[in-house]
Order: C-alpha cells, then sequence, then structure tokens
C-alpha cells in the first residue's frame, strides 16, 4: 500500500534469496492432521501500552508467537507485533487489518491513521500487525547490497544485470537472518489463524488493503471455516505474473503521474512551470538527470532519479498529497533538497526520529525470532519485504537465457507503458531472477472458495490495482464475493470516499451487504 525508505532501495530490496520452505506445501489449520500447533492456537494476547513509538494514549500494543516453519514447529519460533484501539460500544471482538505493501507495518499505520477506523471502534477491538520480516516482526534487509543497482538501461550487458542481481541477492540473505526462507503470504496467513484464535475471535473479522487483499483470499482459501466479515478493498490480482503485474504498475502509475501535472501546471507555484506537455519532459529529464549524477541524501546515499520515481509513485496514490509533492518537488528542483521527496519513499521513516545508517545491525541467523526495537528496524525493511514476498507468491522463473534473450524487448515494453515508471518497474520484475522457485499455491488453490459472503472494492482510478483486478478476482472466488464498485479515483476506497466507508462500515459492523454491482459515485477529493 505505502512504500518506505529511500525509493532506490525501493527497487533492489526484492533480490532476496528465498527458499520458501513450506510455502508450496499443503495448508493444515491447528485441528488437522499434521504438526502439533495447539501452544501457539492456546496462547492469549496480553496487552499494554506502546513503548518506544510516536503513539496515541489509547493504542495498545502486545504480541503473538508464531512457528518460524509451519512443518516443523520446534526449531524455531517468531514473534509479531500486534497494535489494538479497544471498542468504544460493545465488542463482537476484534477486526484485523492489513494496510498493504506487501511489506507494510500495520502497528505503525494504526497508530499514524487510528482516527479513520473509528467507525469501526463502536463494534470491534481495531487490531493490526507487523507480518512476519515486516517492522519489528524480524524485519528482513538487504544491508550494503542495495547499493549496487541492477542496469536495466538499453546497452547494458544482460550478463553483468544477472551478476548484480545475483549479489544484491546474496546481501539481502546475509542481513535477513533465518525468516527469508519463510517469508510469503501463504505463511502470513497461518499467522493470522494464529492471531485469531489468540485475539479470542471464533471467526476472522478483516479489512484488507491492496496486497493485503491477496492475503485475505489466500485466508479464505485456506480457512474458510474460520472467516467472519471479510473485505478487500483495492483488489491485487491472484493470476497474473509479476512481469505482467508490472507493466499494468508502470502504465497505472504514469496515468496518475500525468494527472498530478496537468493539476500542477494550473498552479502558479508548480516547479515545472505551466505547459503540461513540457512538464511531462522535465520530469522524464529530471528522472535521467538524477540517475546520471545522484545527489547527496542526509542519510548517507546517494539519491537517484529510480529513487525520485519510487518516490513519485507512493505521493501519487492519494490526490491528498498532491500538494505536498509540489512543494517537495519544488524543493529537490530549487534547492536540491531531498528530504521533503523522501519522506514519501520513507512513509516518513526518513524524518528526525526514525532509524538511520549508524543504527544496530539488523538480527543475524542466531536471532531468536523476538520483537526488534524500533530503532533497529532497518531503512530498507519495507521494499526488502515487499519483494521478499512477491518473488515468494510468484512461481515464475526466467532462466539467464530467457533474460538475455527478452531484455530488450522488456525494456521497450516497460518504456512505452511509462518513460517515468517502467525502469523502475521492470528492475522490481527482474530482482526474482535466481531466486527458488515460489509457491504456486495462490495461482492455482485460491479460487471458488466455501465461505460466506465477502466484500470486494475497486476503484475505478486506481492506479495501483485496476478495477478489473476486481472483477477478476471476484469471477475466480466465486459466488462468495461482492462486488462495489467505486467510481471515484486513488488507491483503495475506504478512506477517500465516505460511500465506500459506509458500506464497509456497514457489513463489518451490522452484517449487511450491498447488492453486487451496487457503486459509489465518484466524491471531490481533489486538493
Amino acid at each position: 500500500m505505502q512504500a518506505k525508505l529511500s525509493t532506490r532501495r525501493c527497487v533492489l530490496a526484492g533480490a532476496v534469496g528465498l527458499a520458501l520452505l513450506g510455502g508450496a506445501l499443503p495448508t493444515r489449520a491447528a485441528d488437522d492432521d499434521g504438526p502439533d500447533l495447539s501452544r501457539f492456537y492456546d496462547q492469549k494476547v496480553t496487552w499494554s501500552k506502546c513503548e518506544g513509538m510516536d503513539a496515541p494514549d489509547d493504542l495498545q500494543c502486545g504480541k503473538v508467537t508464531v512457528p518460524l516453519d509451519y512443518t516443523r514447529p520446534g526449531t524455531g519460533t517468531l514473534d509479531l507485533a500486534l497494535a489494538r484501539y479497544r471498542a468504544t460500544g460493545k465488542s463482537r471482538g476484534s477486526v484485523l487489518l492489513n494496510f498493504g505493501g506487501p511489506g507494510g507495518a500495520g502497528v505503525g499505520e494504526l497508530a499514524a491513521s487510528g482516527d479513520e477506523f473509528m467507525g469501526l471502534a463502536k463494534g470491534y477491538d481495531v487490531v493490526s500487525f507487523d507480518p512476519r520480516g515486516v517492522g519489528r516482526s524480524s524485519p528482513v534487509s538487504c544491508g550494503d547490497g542495495t547499493d549496487e543497482v541492477p542496469a536495466t538501461e538499453d546497452g547494458d550487458d544482460p550478463r553483468a544485470l544477472l551478476g548484480q542481481l545475483k549479489r544484491v541477492a546474496a546481501a539481502c540473505a546475509d542481513n535477513s537472518g533465518p525468516v527469508l526462507p519463510h517469508i510469503g503470504t501463504v505463511n502470513a496467513s497461518r499467522d493470522m489463524d494464529v492471531m485469531r484464535a489468540a485475539l479470542g475471535d471464533k471467526k476472522l473479522n478483516y479489512l484488507g488493503f491492496s496486497y493485503g487483499t491477496r492475503l485475505g483470499a489466500v485466508y479464505a482459501a485456506q480457512f474458510p471455516k474460520k472467516v467472519g466479515r471479510l473485505v478487500l478493498d483495492g483488489v491485487d490480482t491472484l493470476t497474473e505474473p509479476l512481469a505482467e503485474q508490472g507493466v499494468v504498475g508502470a502504465e497505472g502509475q504514469q496515468t496518475a503521474l500525468d494527472d498530478f501535472i496537468d493539476w500542477c501546471v494550473k498552479d502558479i507555484a508548480c516547479p515545472f512551470g505551466q505547459d503540461a506537455r513540457k512538464a511531462r519532459d522535465q520530469v522524464v529529464r529530471l528522472v535521467d538527470s538524477l540517475d546520471e549524477d545522484p545527489v547527496p541524501s542526509d542519510w548517507g546515499y546517494d539519491f537517484s532519479g529510480q529513487d525520485l520515481v519510487g518516490a513519485i509513485g507512493q505521493a501519487l496514490y492519494s490526490r491528498e498529497l498532491w500538494p505536498l509533492l509540489e512543494r517537495a518537488l519544488a524543493q529537490l528542483l530549487e534547492d536540491g533538497d531531498t528530504r521533503g521527496i523522501e519522506a514519501f519513499a520513507s512513509g516518513g521513516s526518513a524524518l528526525p526520529g526514525r532509524a538511520d545508517p549508524e543504527s544496530p545491525e539488523p538480527a543475524d541467523s542466531e536471532t531468536d525470532g523476538a520483537l526488534a526495537d524500533e530503532d533497529e528496524v532497518p531503512l530498507d525493511n519495507l521494499p526488502a519485504a515487499l519483494m521478499a514476498i512477491n518473488c515468494a507468491d510468484d512461481p515464475d522463473r526466467p532462466t539467464a537465457a530467457e533474460i538475455t534473450r527478452d531484455l530488450g524487448r522488456l525494456r521497450a515494453e516497460y518504456e512505452e507503458a511509462s518513460p517515468v515508471f517502467g525502469r523502475y518497474r521492470l528492475t522490481e520484475v527482474l530482482t526474482c531472477y535466481g531466486r527458488p522457485k515460489g509457491t504456486d499455491y495462490i495461482r492455482d488453490e485460491v479460487r471458488n472458495v466455501h465461505t460466506p459472503k465477502m466484500l470486494l472494492v475497486g476503484t475505478r482510478g486506481d492506479p495501483a490495482t485496476p478495477y478489473r483486478w476486481t472483477v477478476e478476482t471476484a469471477k475466480r472466488l466465486g459466488d462468495s464475493a461482492v462486488v462495489l464498485d467505486n467510481k471515484g479515483d486513488g488507491h483503495t476506497g475506504y478512506a477517500s470516499s465516505k460511500c465506500v466507508q459506509r458500506k464497509v462500515d456497514t457489513f463489518l459492523l451490522y452484517g449487511t451487504l450491498p447488492p453486487s454491482g451496487s457503486s459509489c459515485a465518484a466524491e471531490e477529493n481533489a486538493p
């Protein structure tokens, strides 16, 4: 849903050496034949004041312990960070939130945006979590390996590119500890079922955004009898390979950038002037210039054009951020000041008070799976986790010969999709090269789920998850899926549309669903 940290790191962090042990194996609930998981399912969460973070007074923090490897639960454990706002009315249990990513830390996001979900607190404890490998939950990192940017420009030697990808992958494996082979949505879904039990809920009530919709769909397939009221907003694809997703993402972000520029040039303060065509050309030249000659950042690395691309991409998720993006770009162009634009790439983590390059090293292979302190979370954690999870969830692995053969075609295809975001998106896809095959469970098994009715929200102008993915995923999930068509813009609908929020809250609180195919009109959210 939102990216963290320097965008150069965001481009590279997915080059992770995964093994995905157990990721493609049959899933087992607590009462199925298989390893005894009762000690995990029998635990209860102990809540206390959130320490070591900037959090509202009414936010409580806790943890739940899960197996490192569900196929061998005696070989190690992980603690997963939780946070909650207690119900303000009569509680019917908990509603679990995942804000997306993949790789988004739910505890910090709930602390920052809890006001948006207070309507749900009328009937629920509102809970979120840092998934395995994310935030304080054994965070993965690529360390200094992110300094070596894989080249994807015309004329570059494919063999050199493949070598760079392998070196980055090795750095990610060296810096991430034992959680890395066990990262991915299949295990994160298992973790959610342990959370459900530890929270005292017989059924999982869930609201997932963006990647969180993939996680929710996988849970519905793994644990259909445990599904309560489930909402998926900004629906992810369950079938398209990463290479195809990358093109769709580049096209969507380019459209959003064009819309931003059309808005910006109407303002006298727009740093690109008042001509939209010239402004678009200026953005391309700025990216190229920073890739050729990066500028120093306050965080000890050079800020490149690809860093800028990633930051802009995050800012384009919501029109409400456009004025801040305009000012941040003006600071960069006029003063060479990267701090404003870096804040978009970091989700705020590049601001004072967060971890910096002098922070303690990430956990090594001897980690015991305990929660990391807030200042121990690596700066590149979200992008490192994002691509580790995406690679773990995707079974396709092109060979070196295939990449060498197809690289020119892929460059042209991505460049056509977006002259600004194409290279960035292509590099994300290539970072899975050489990693062990990801699970085929999602693509093959998450279909025709036998669950209570669930609500899927698709937004027509979503730059990250196109509306057609909502329709396709609903068809794939079967008769349980009910679609709400949000006619507005922006990534996901809950925060930007009062109509969507009202219908989602009504379903989660009272069980009342809108008719499938009903819609919410576009609302005026422009800055």
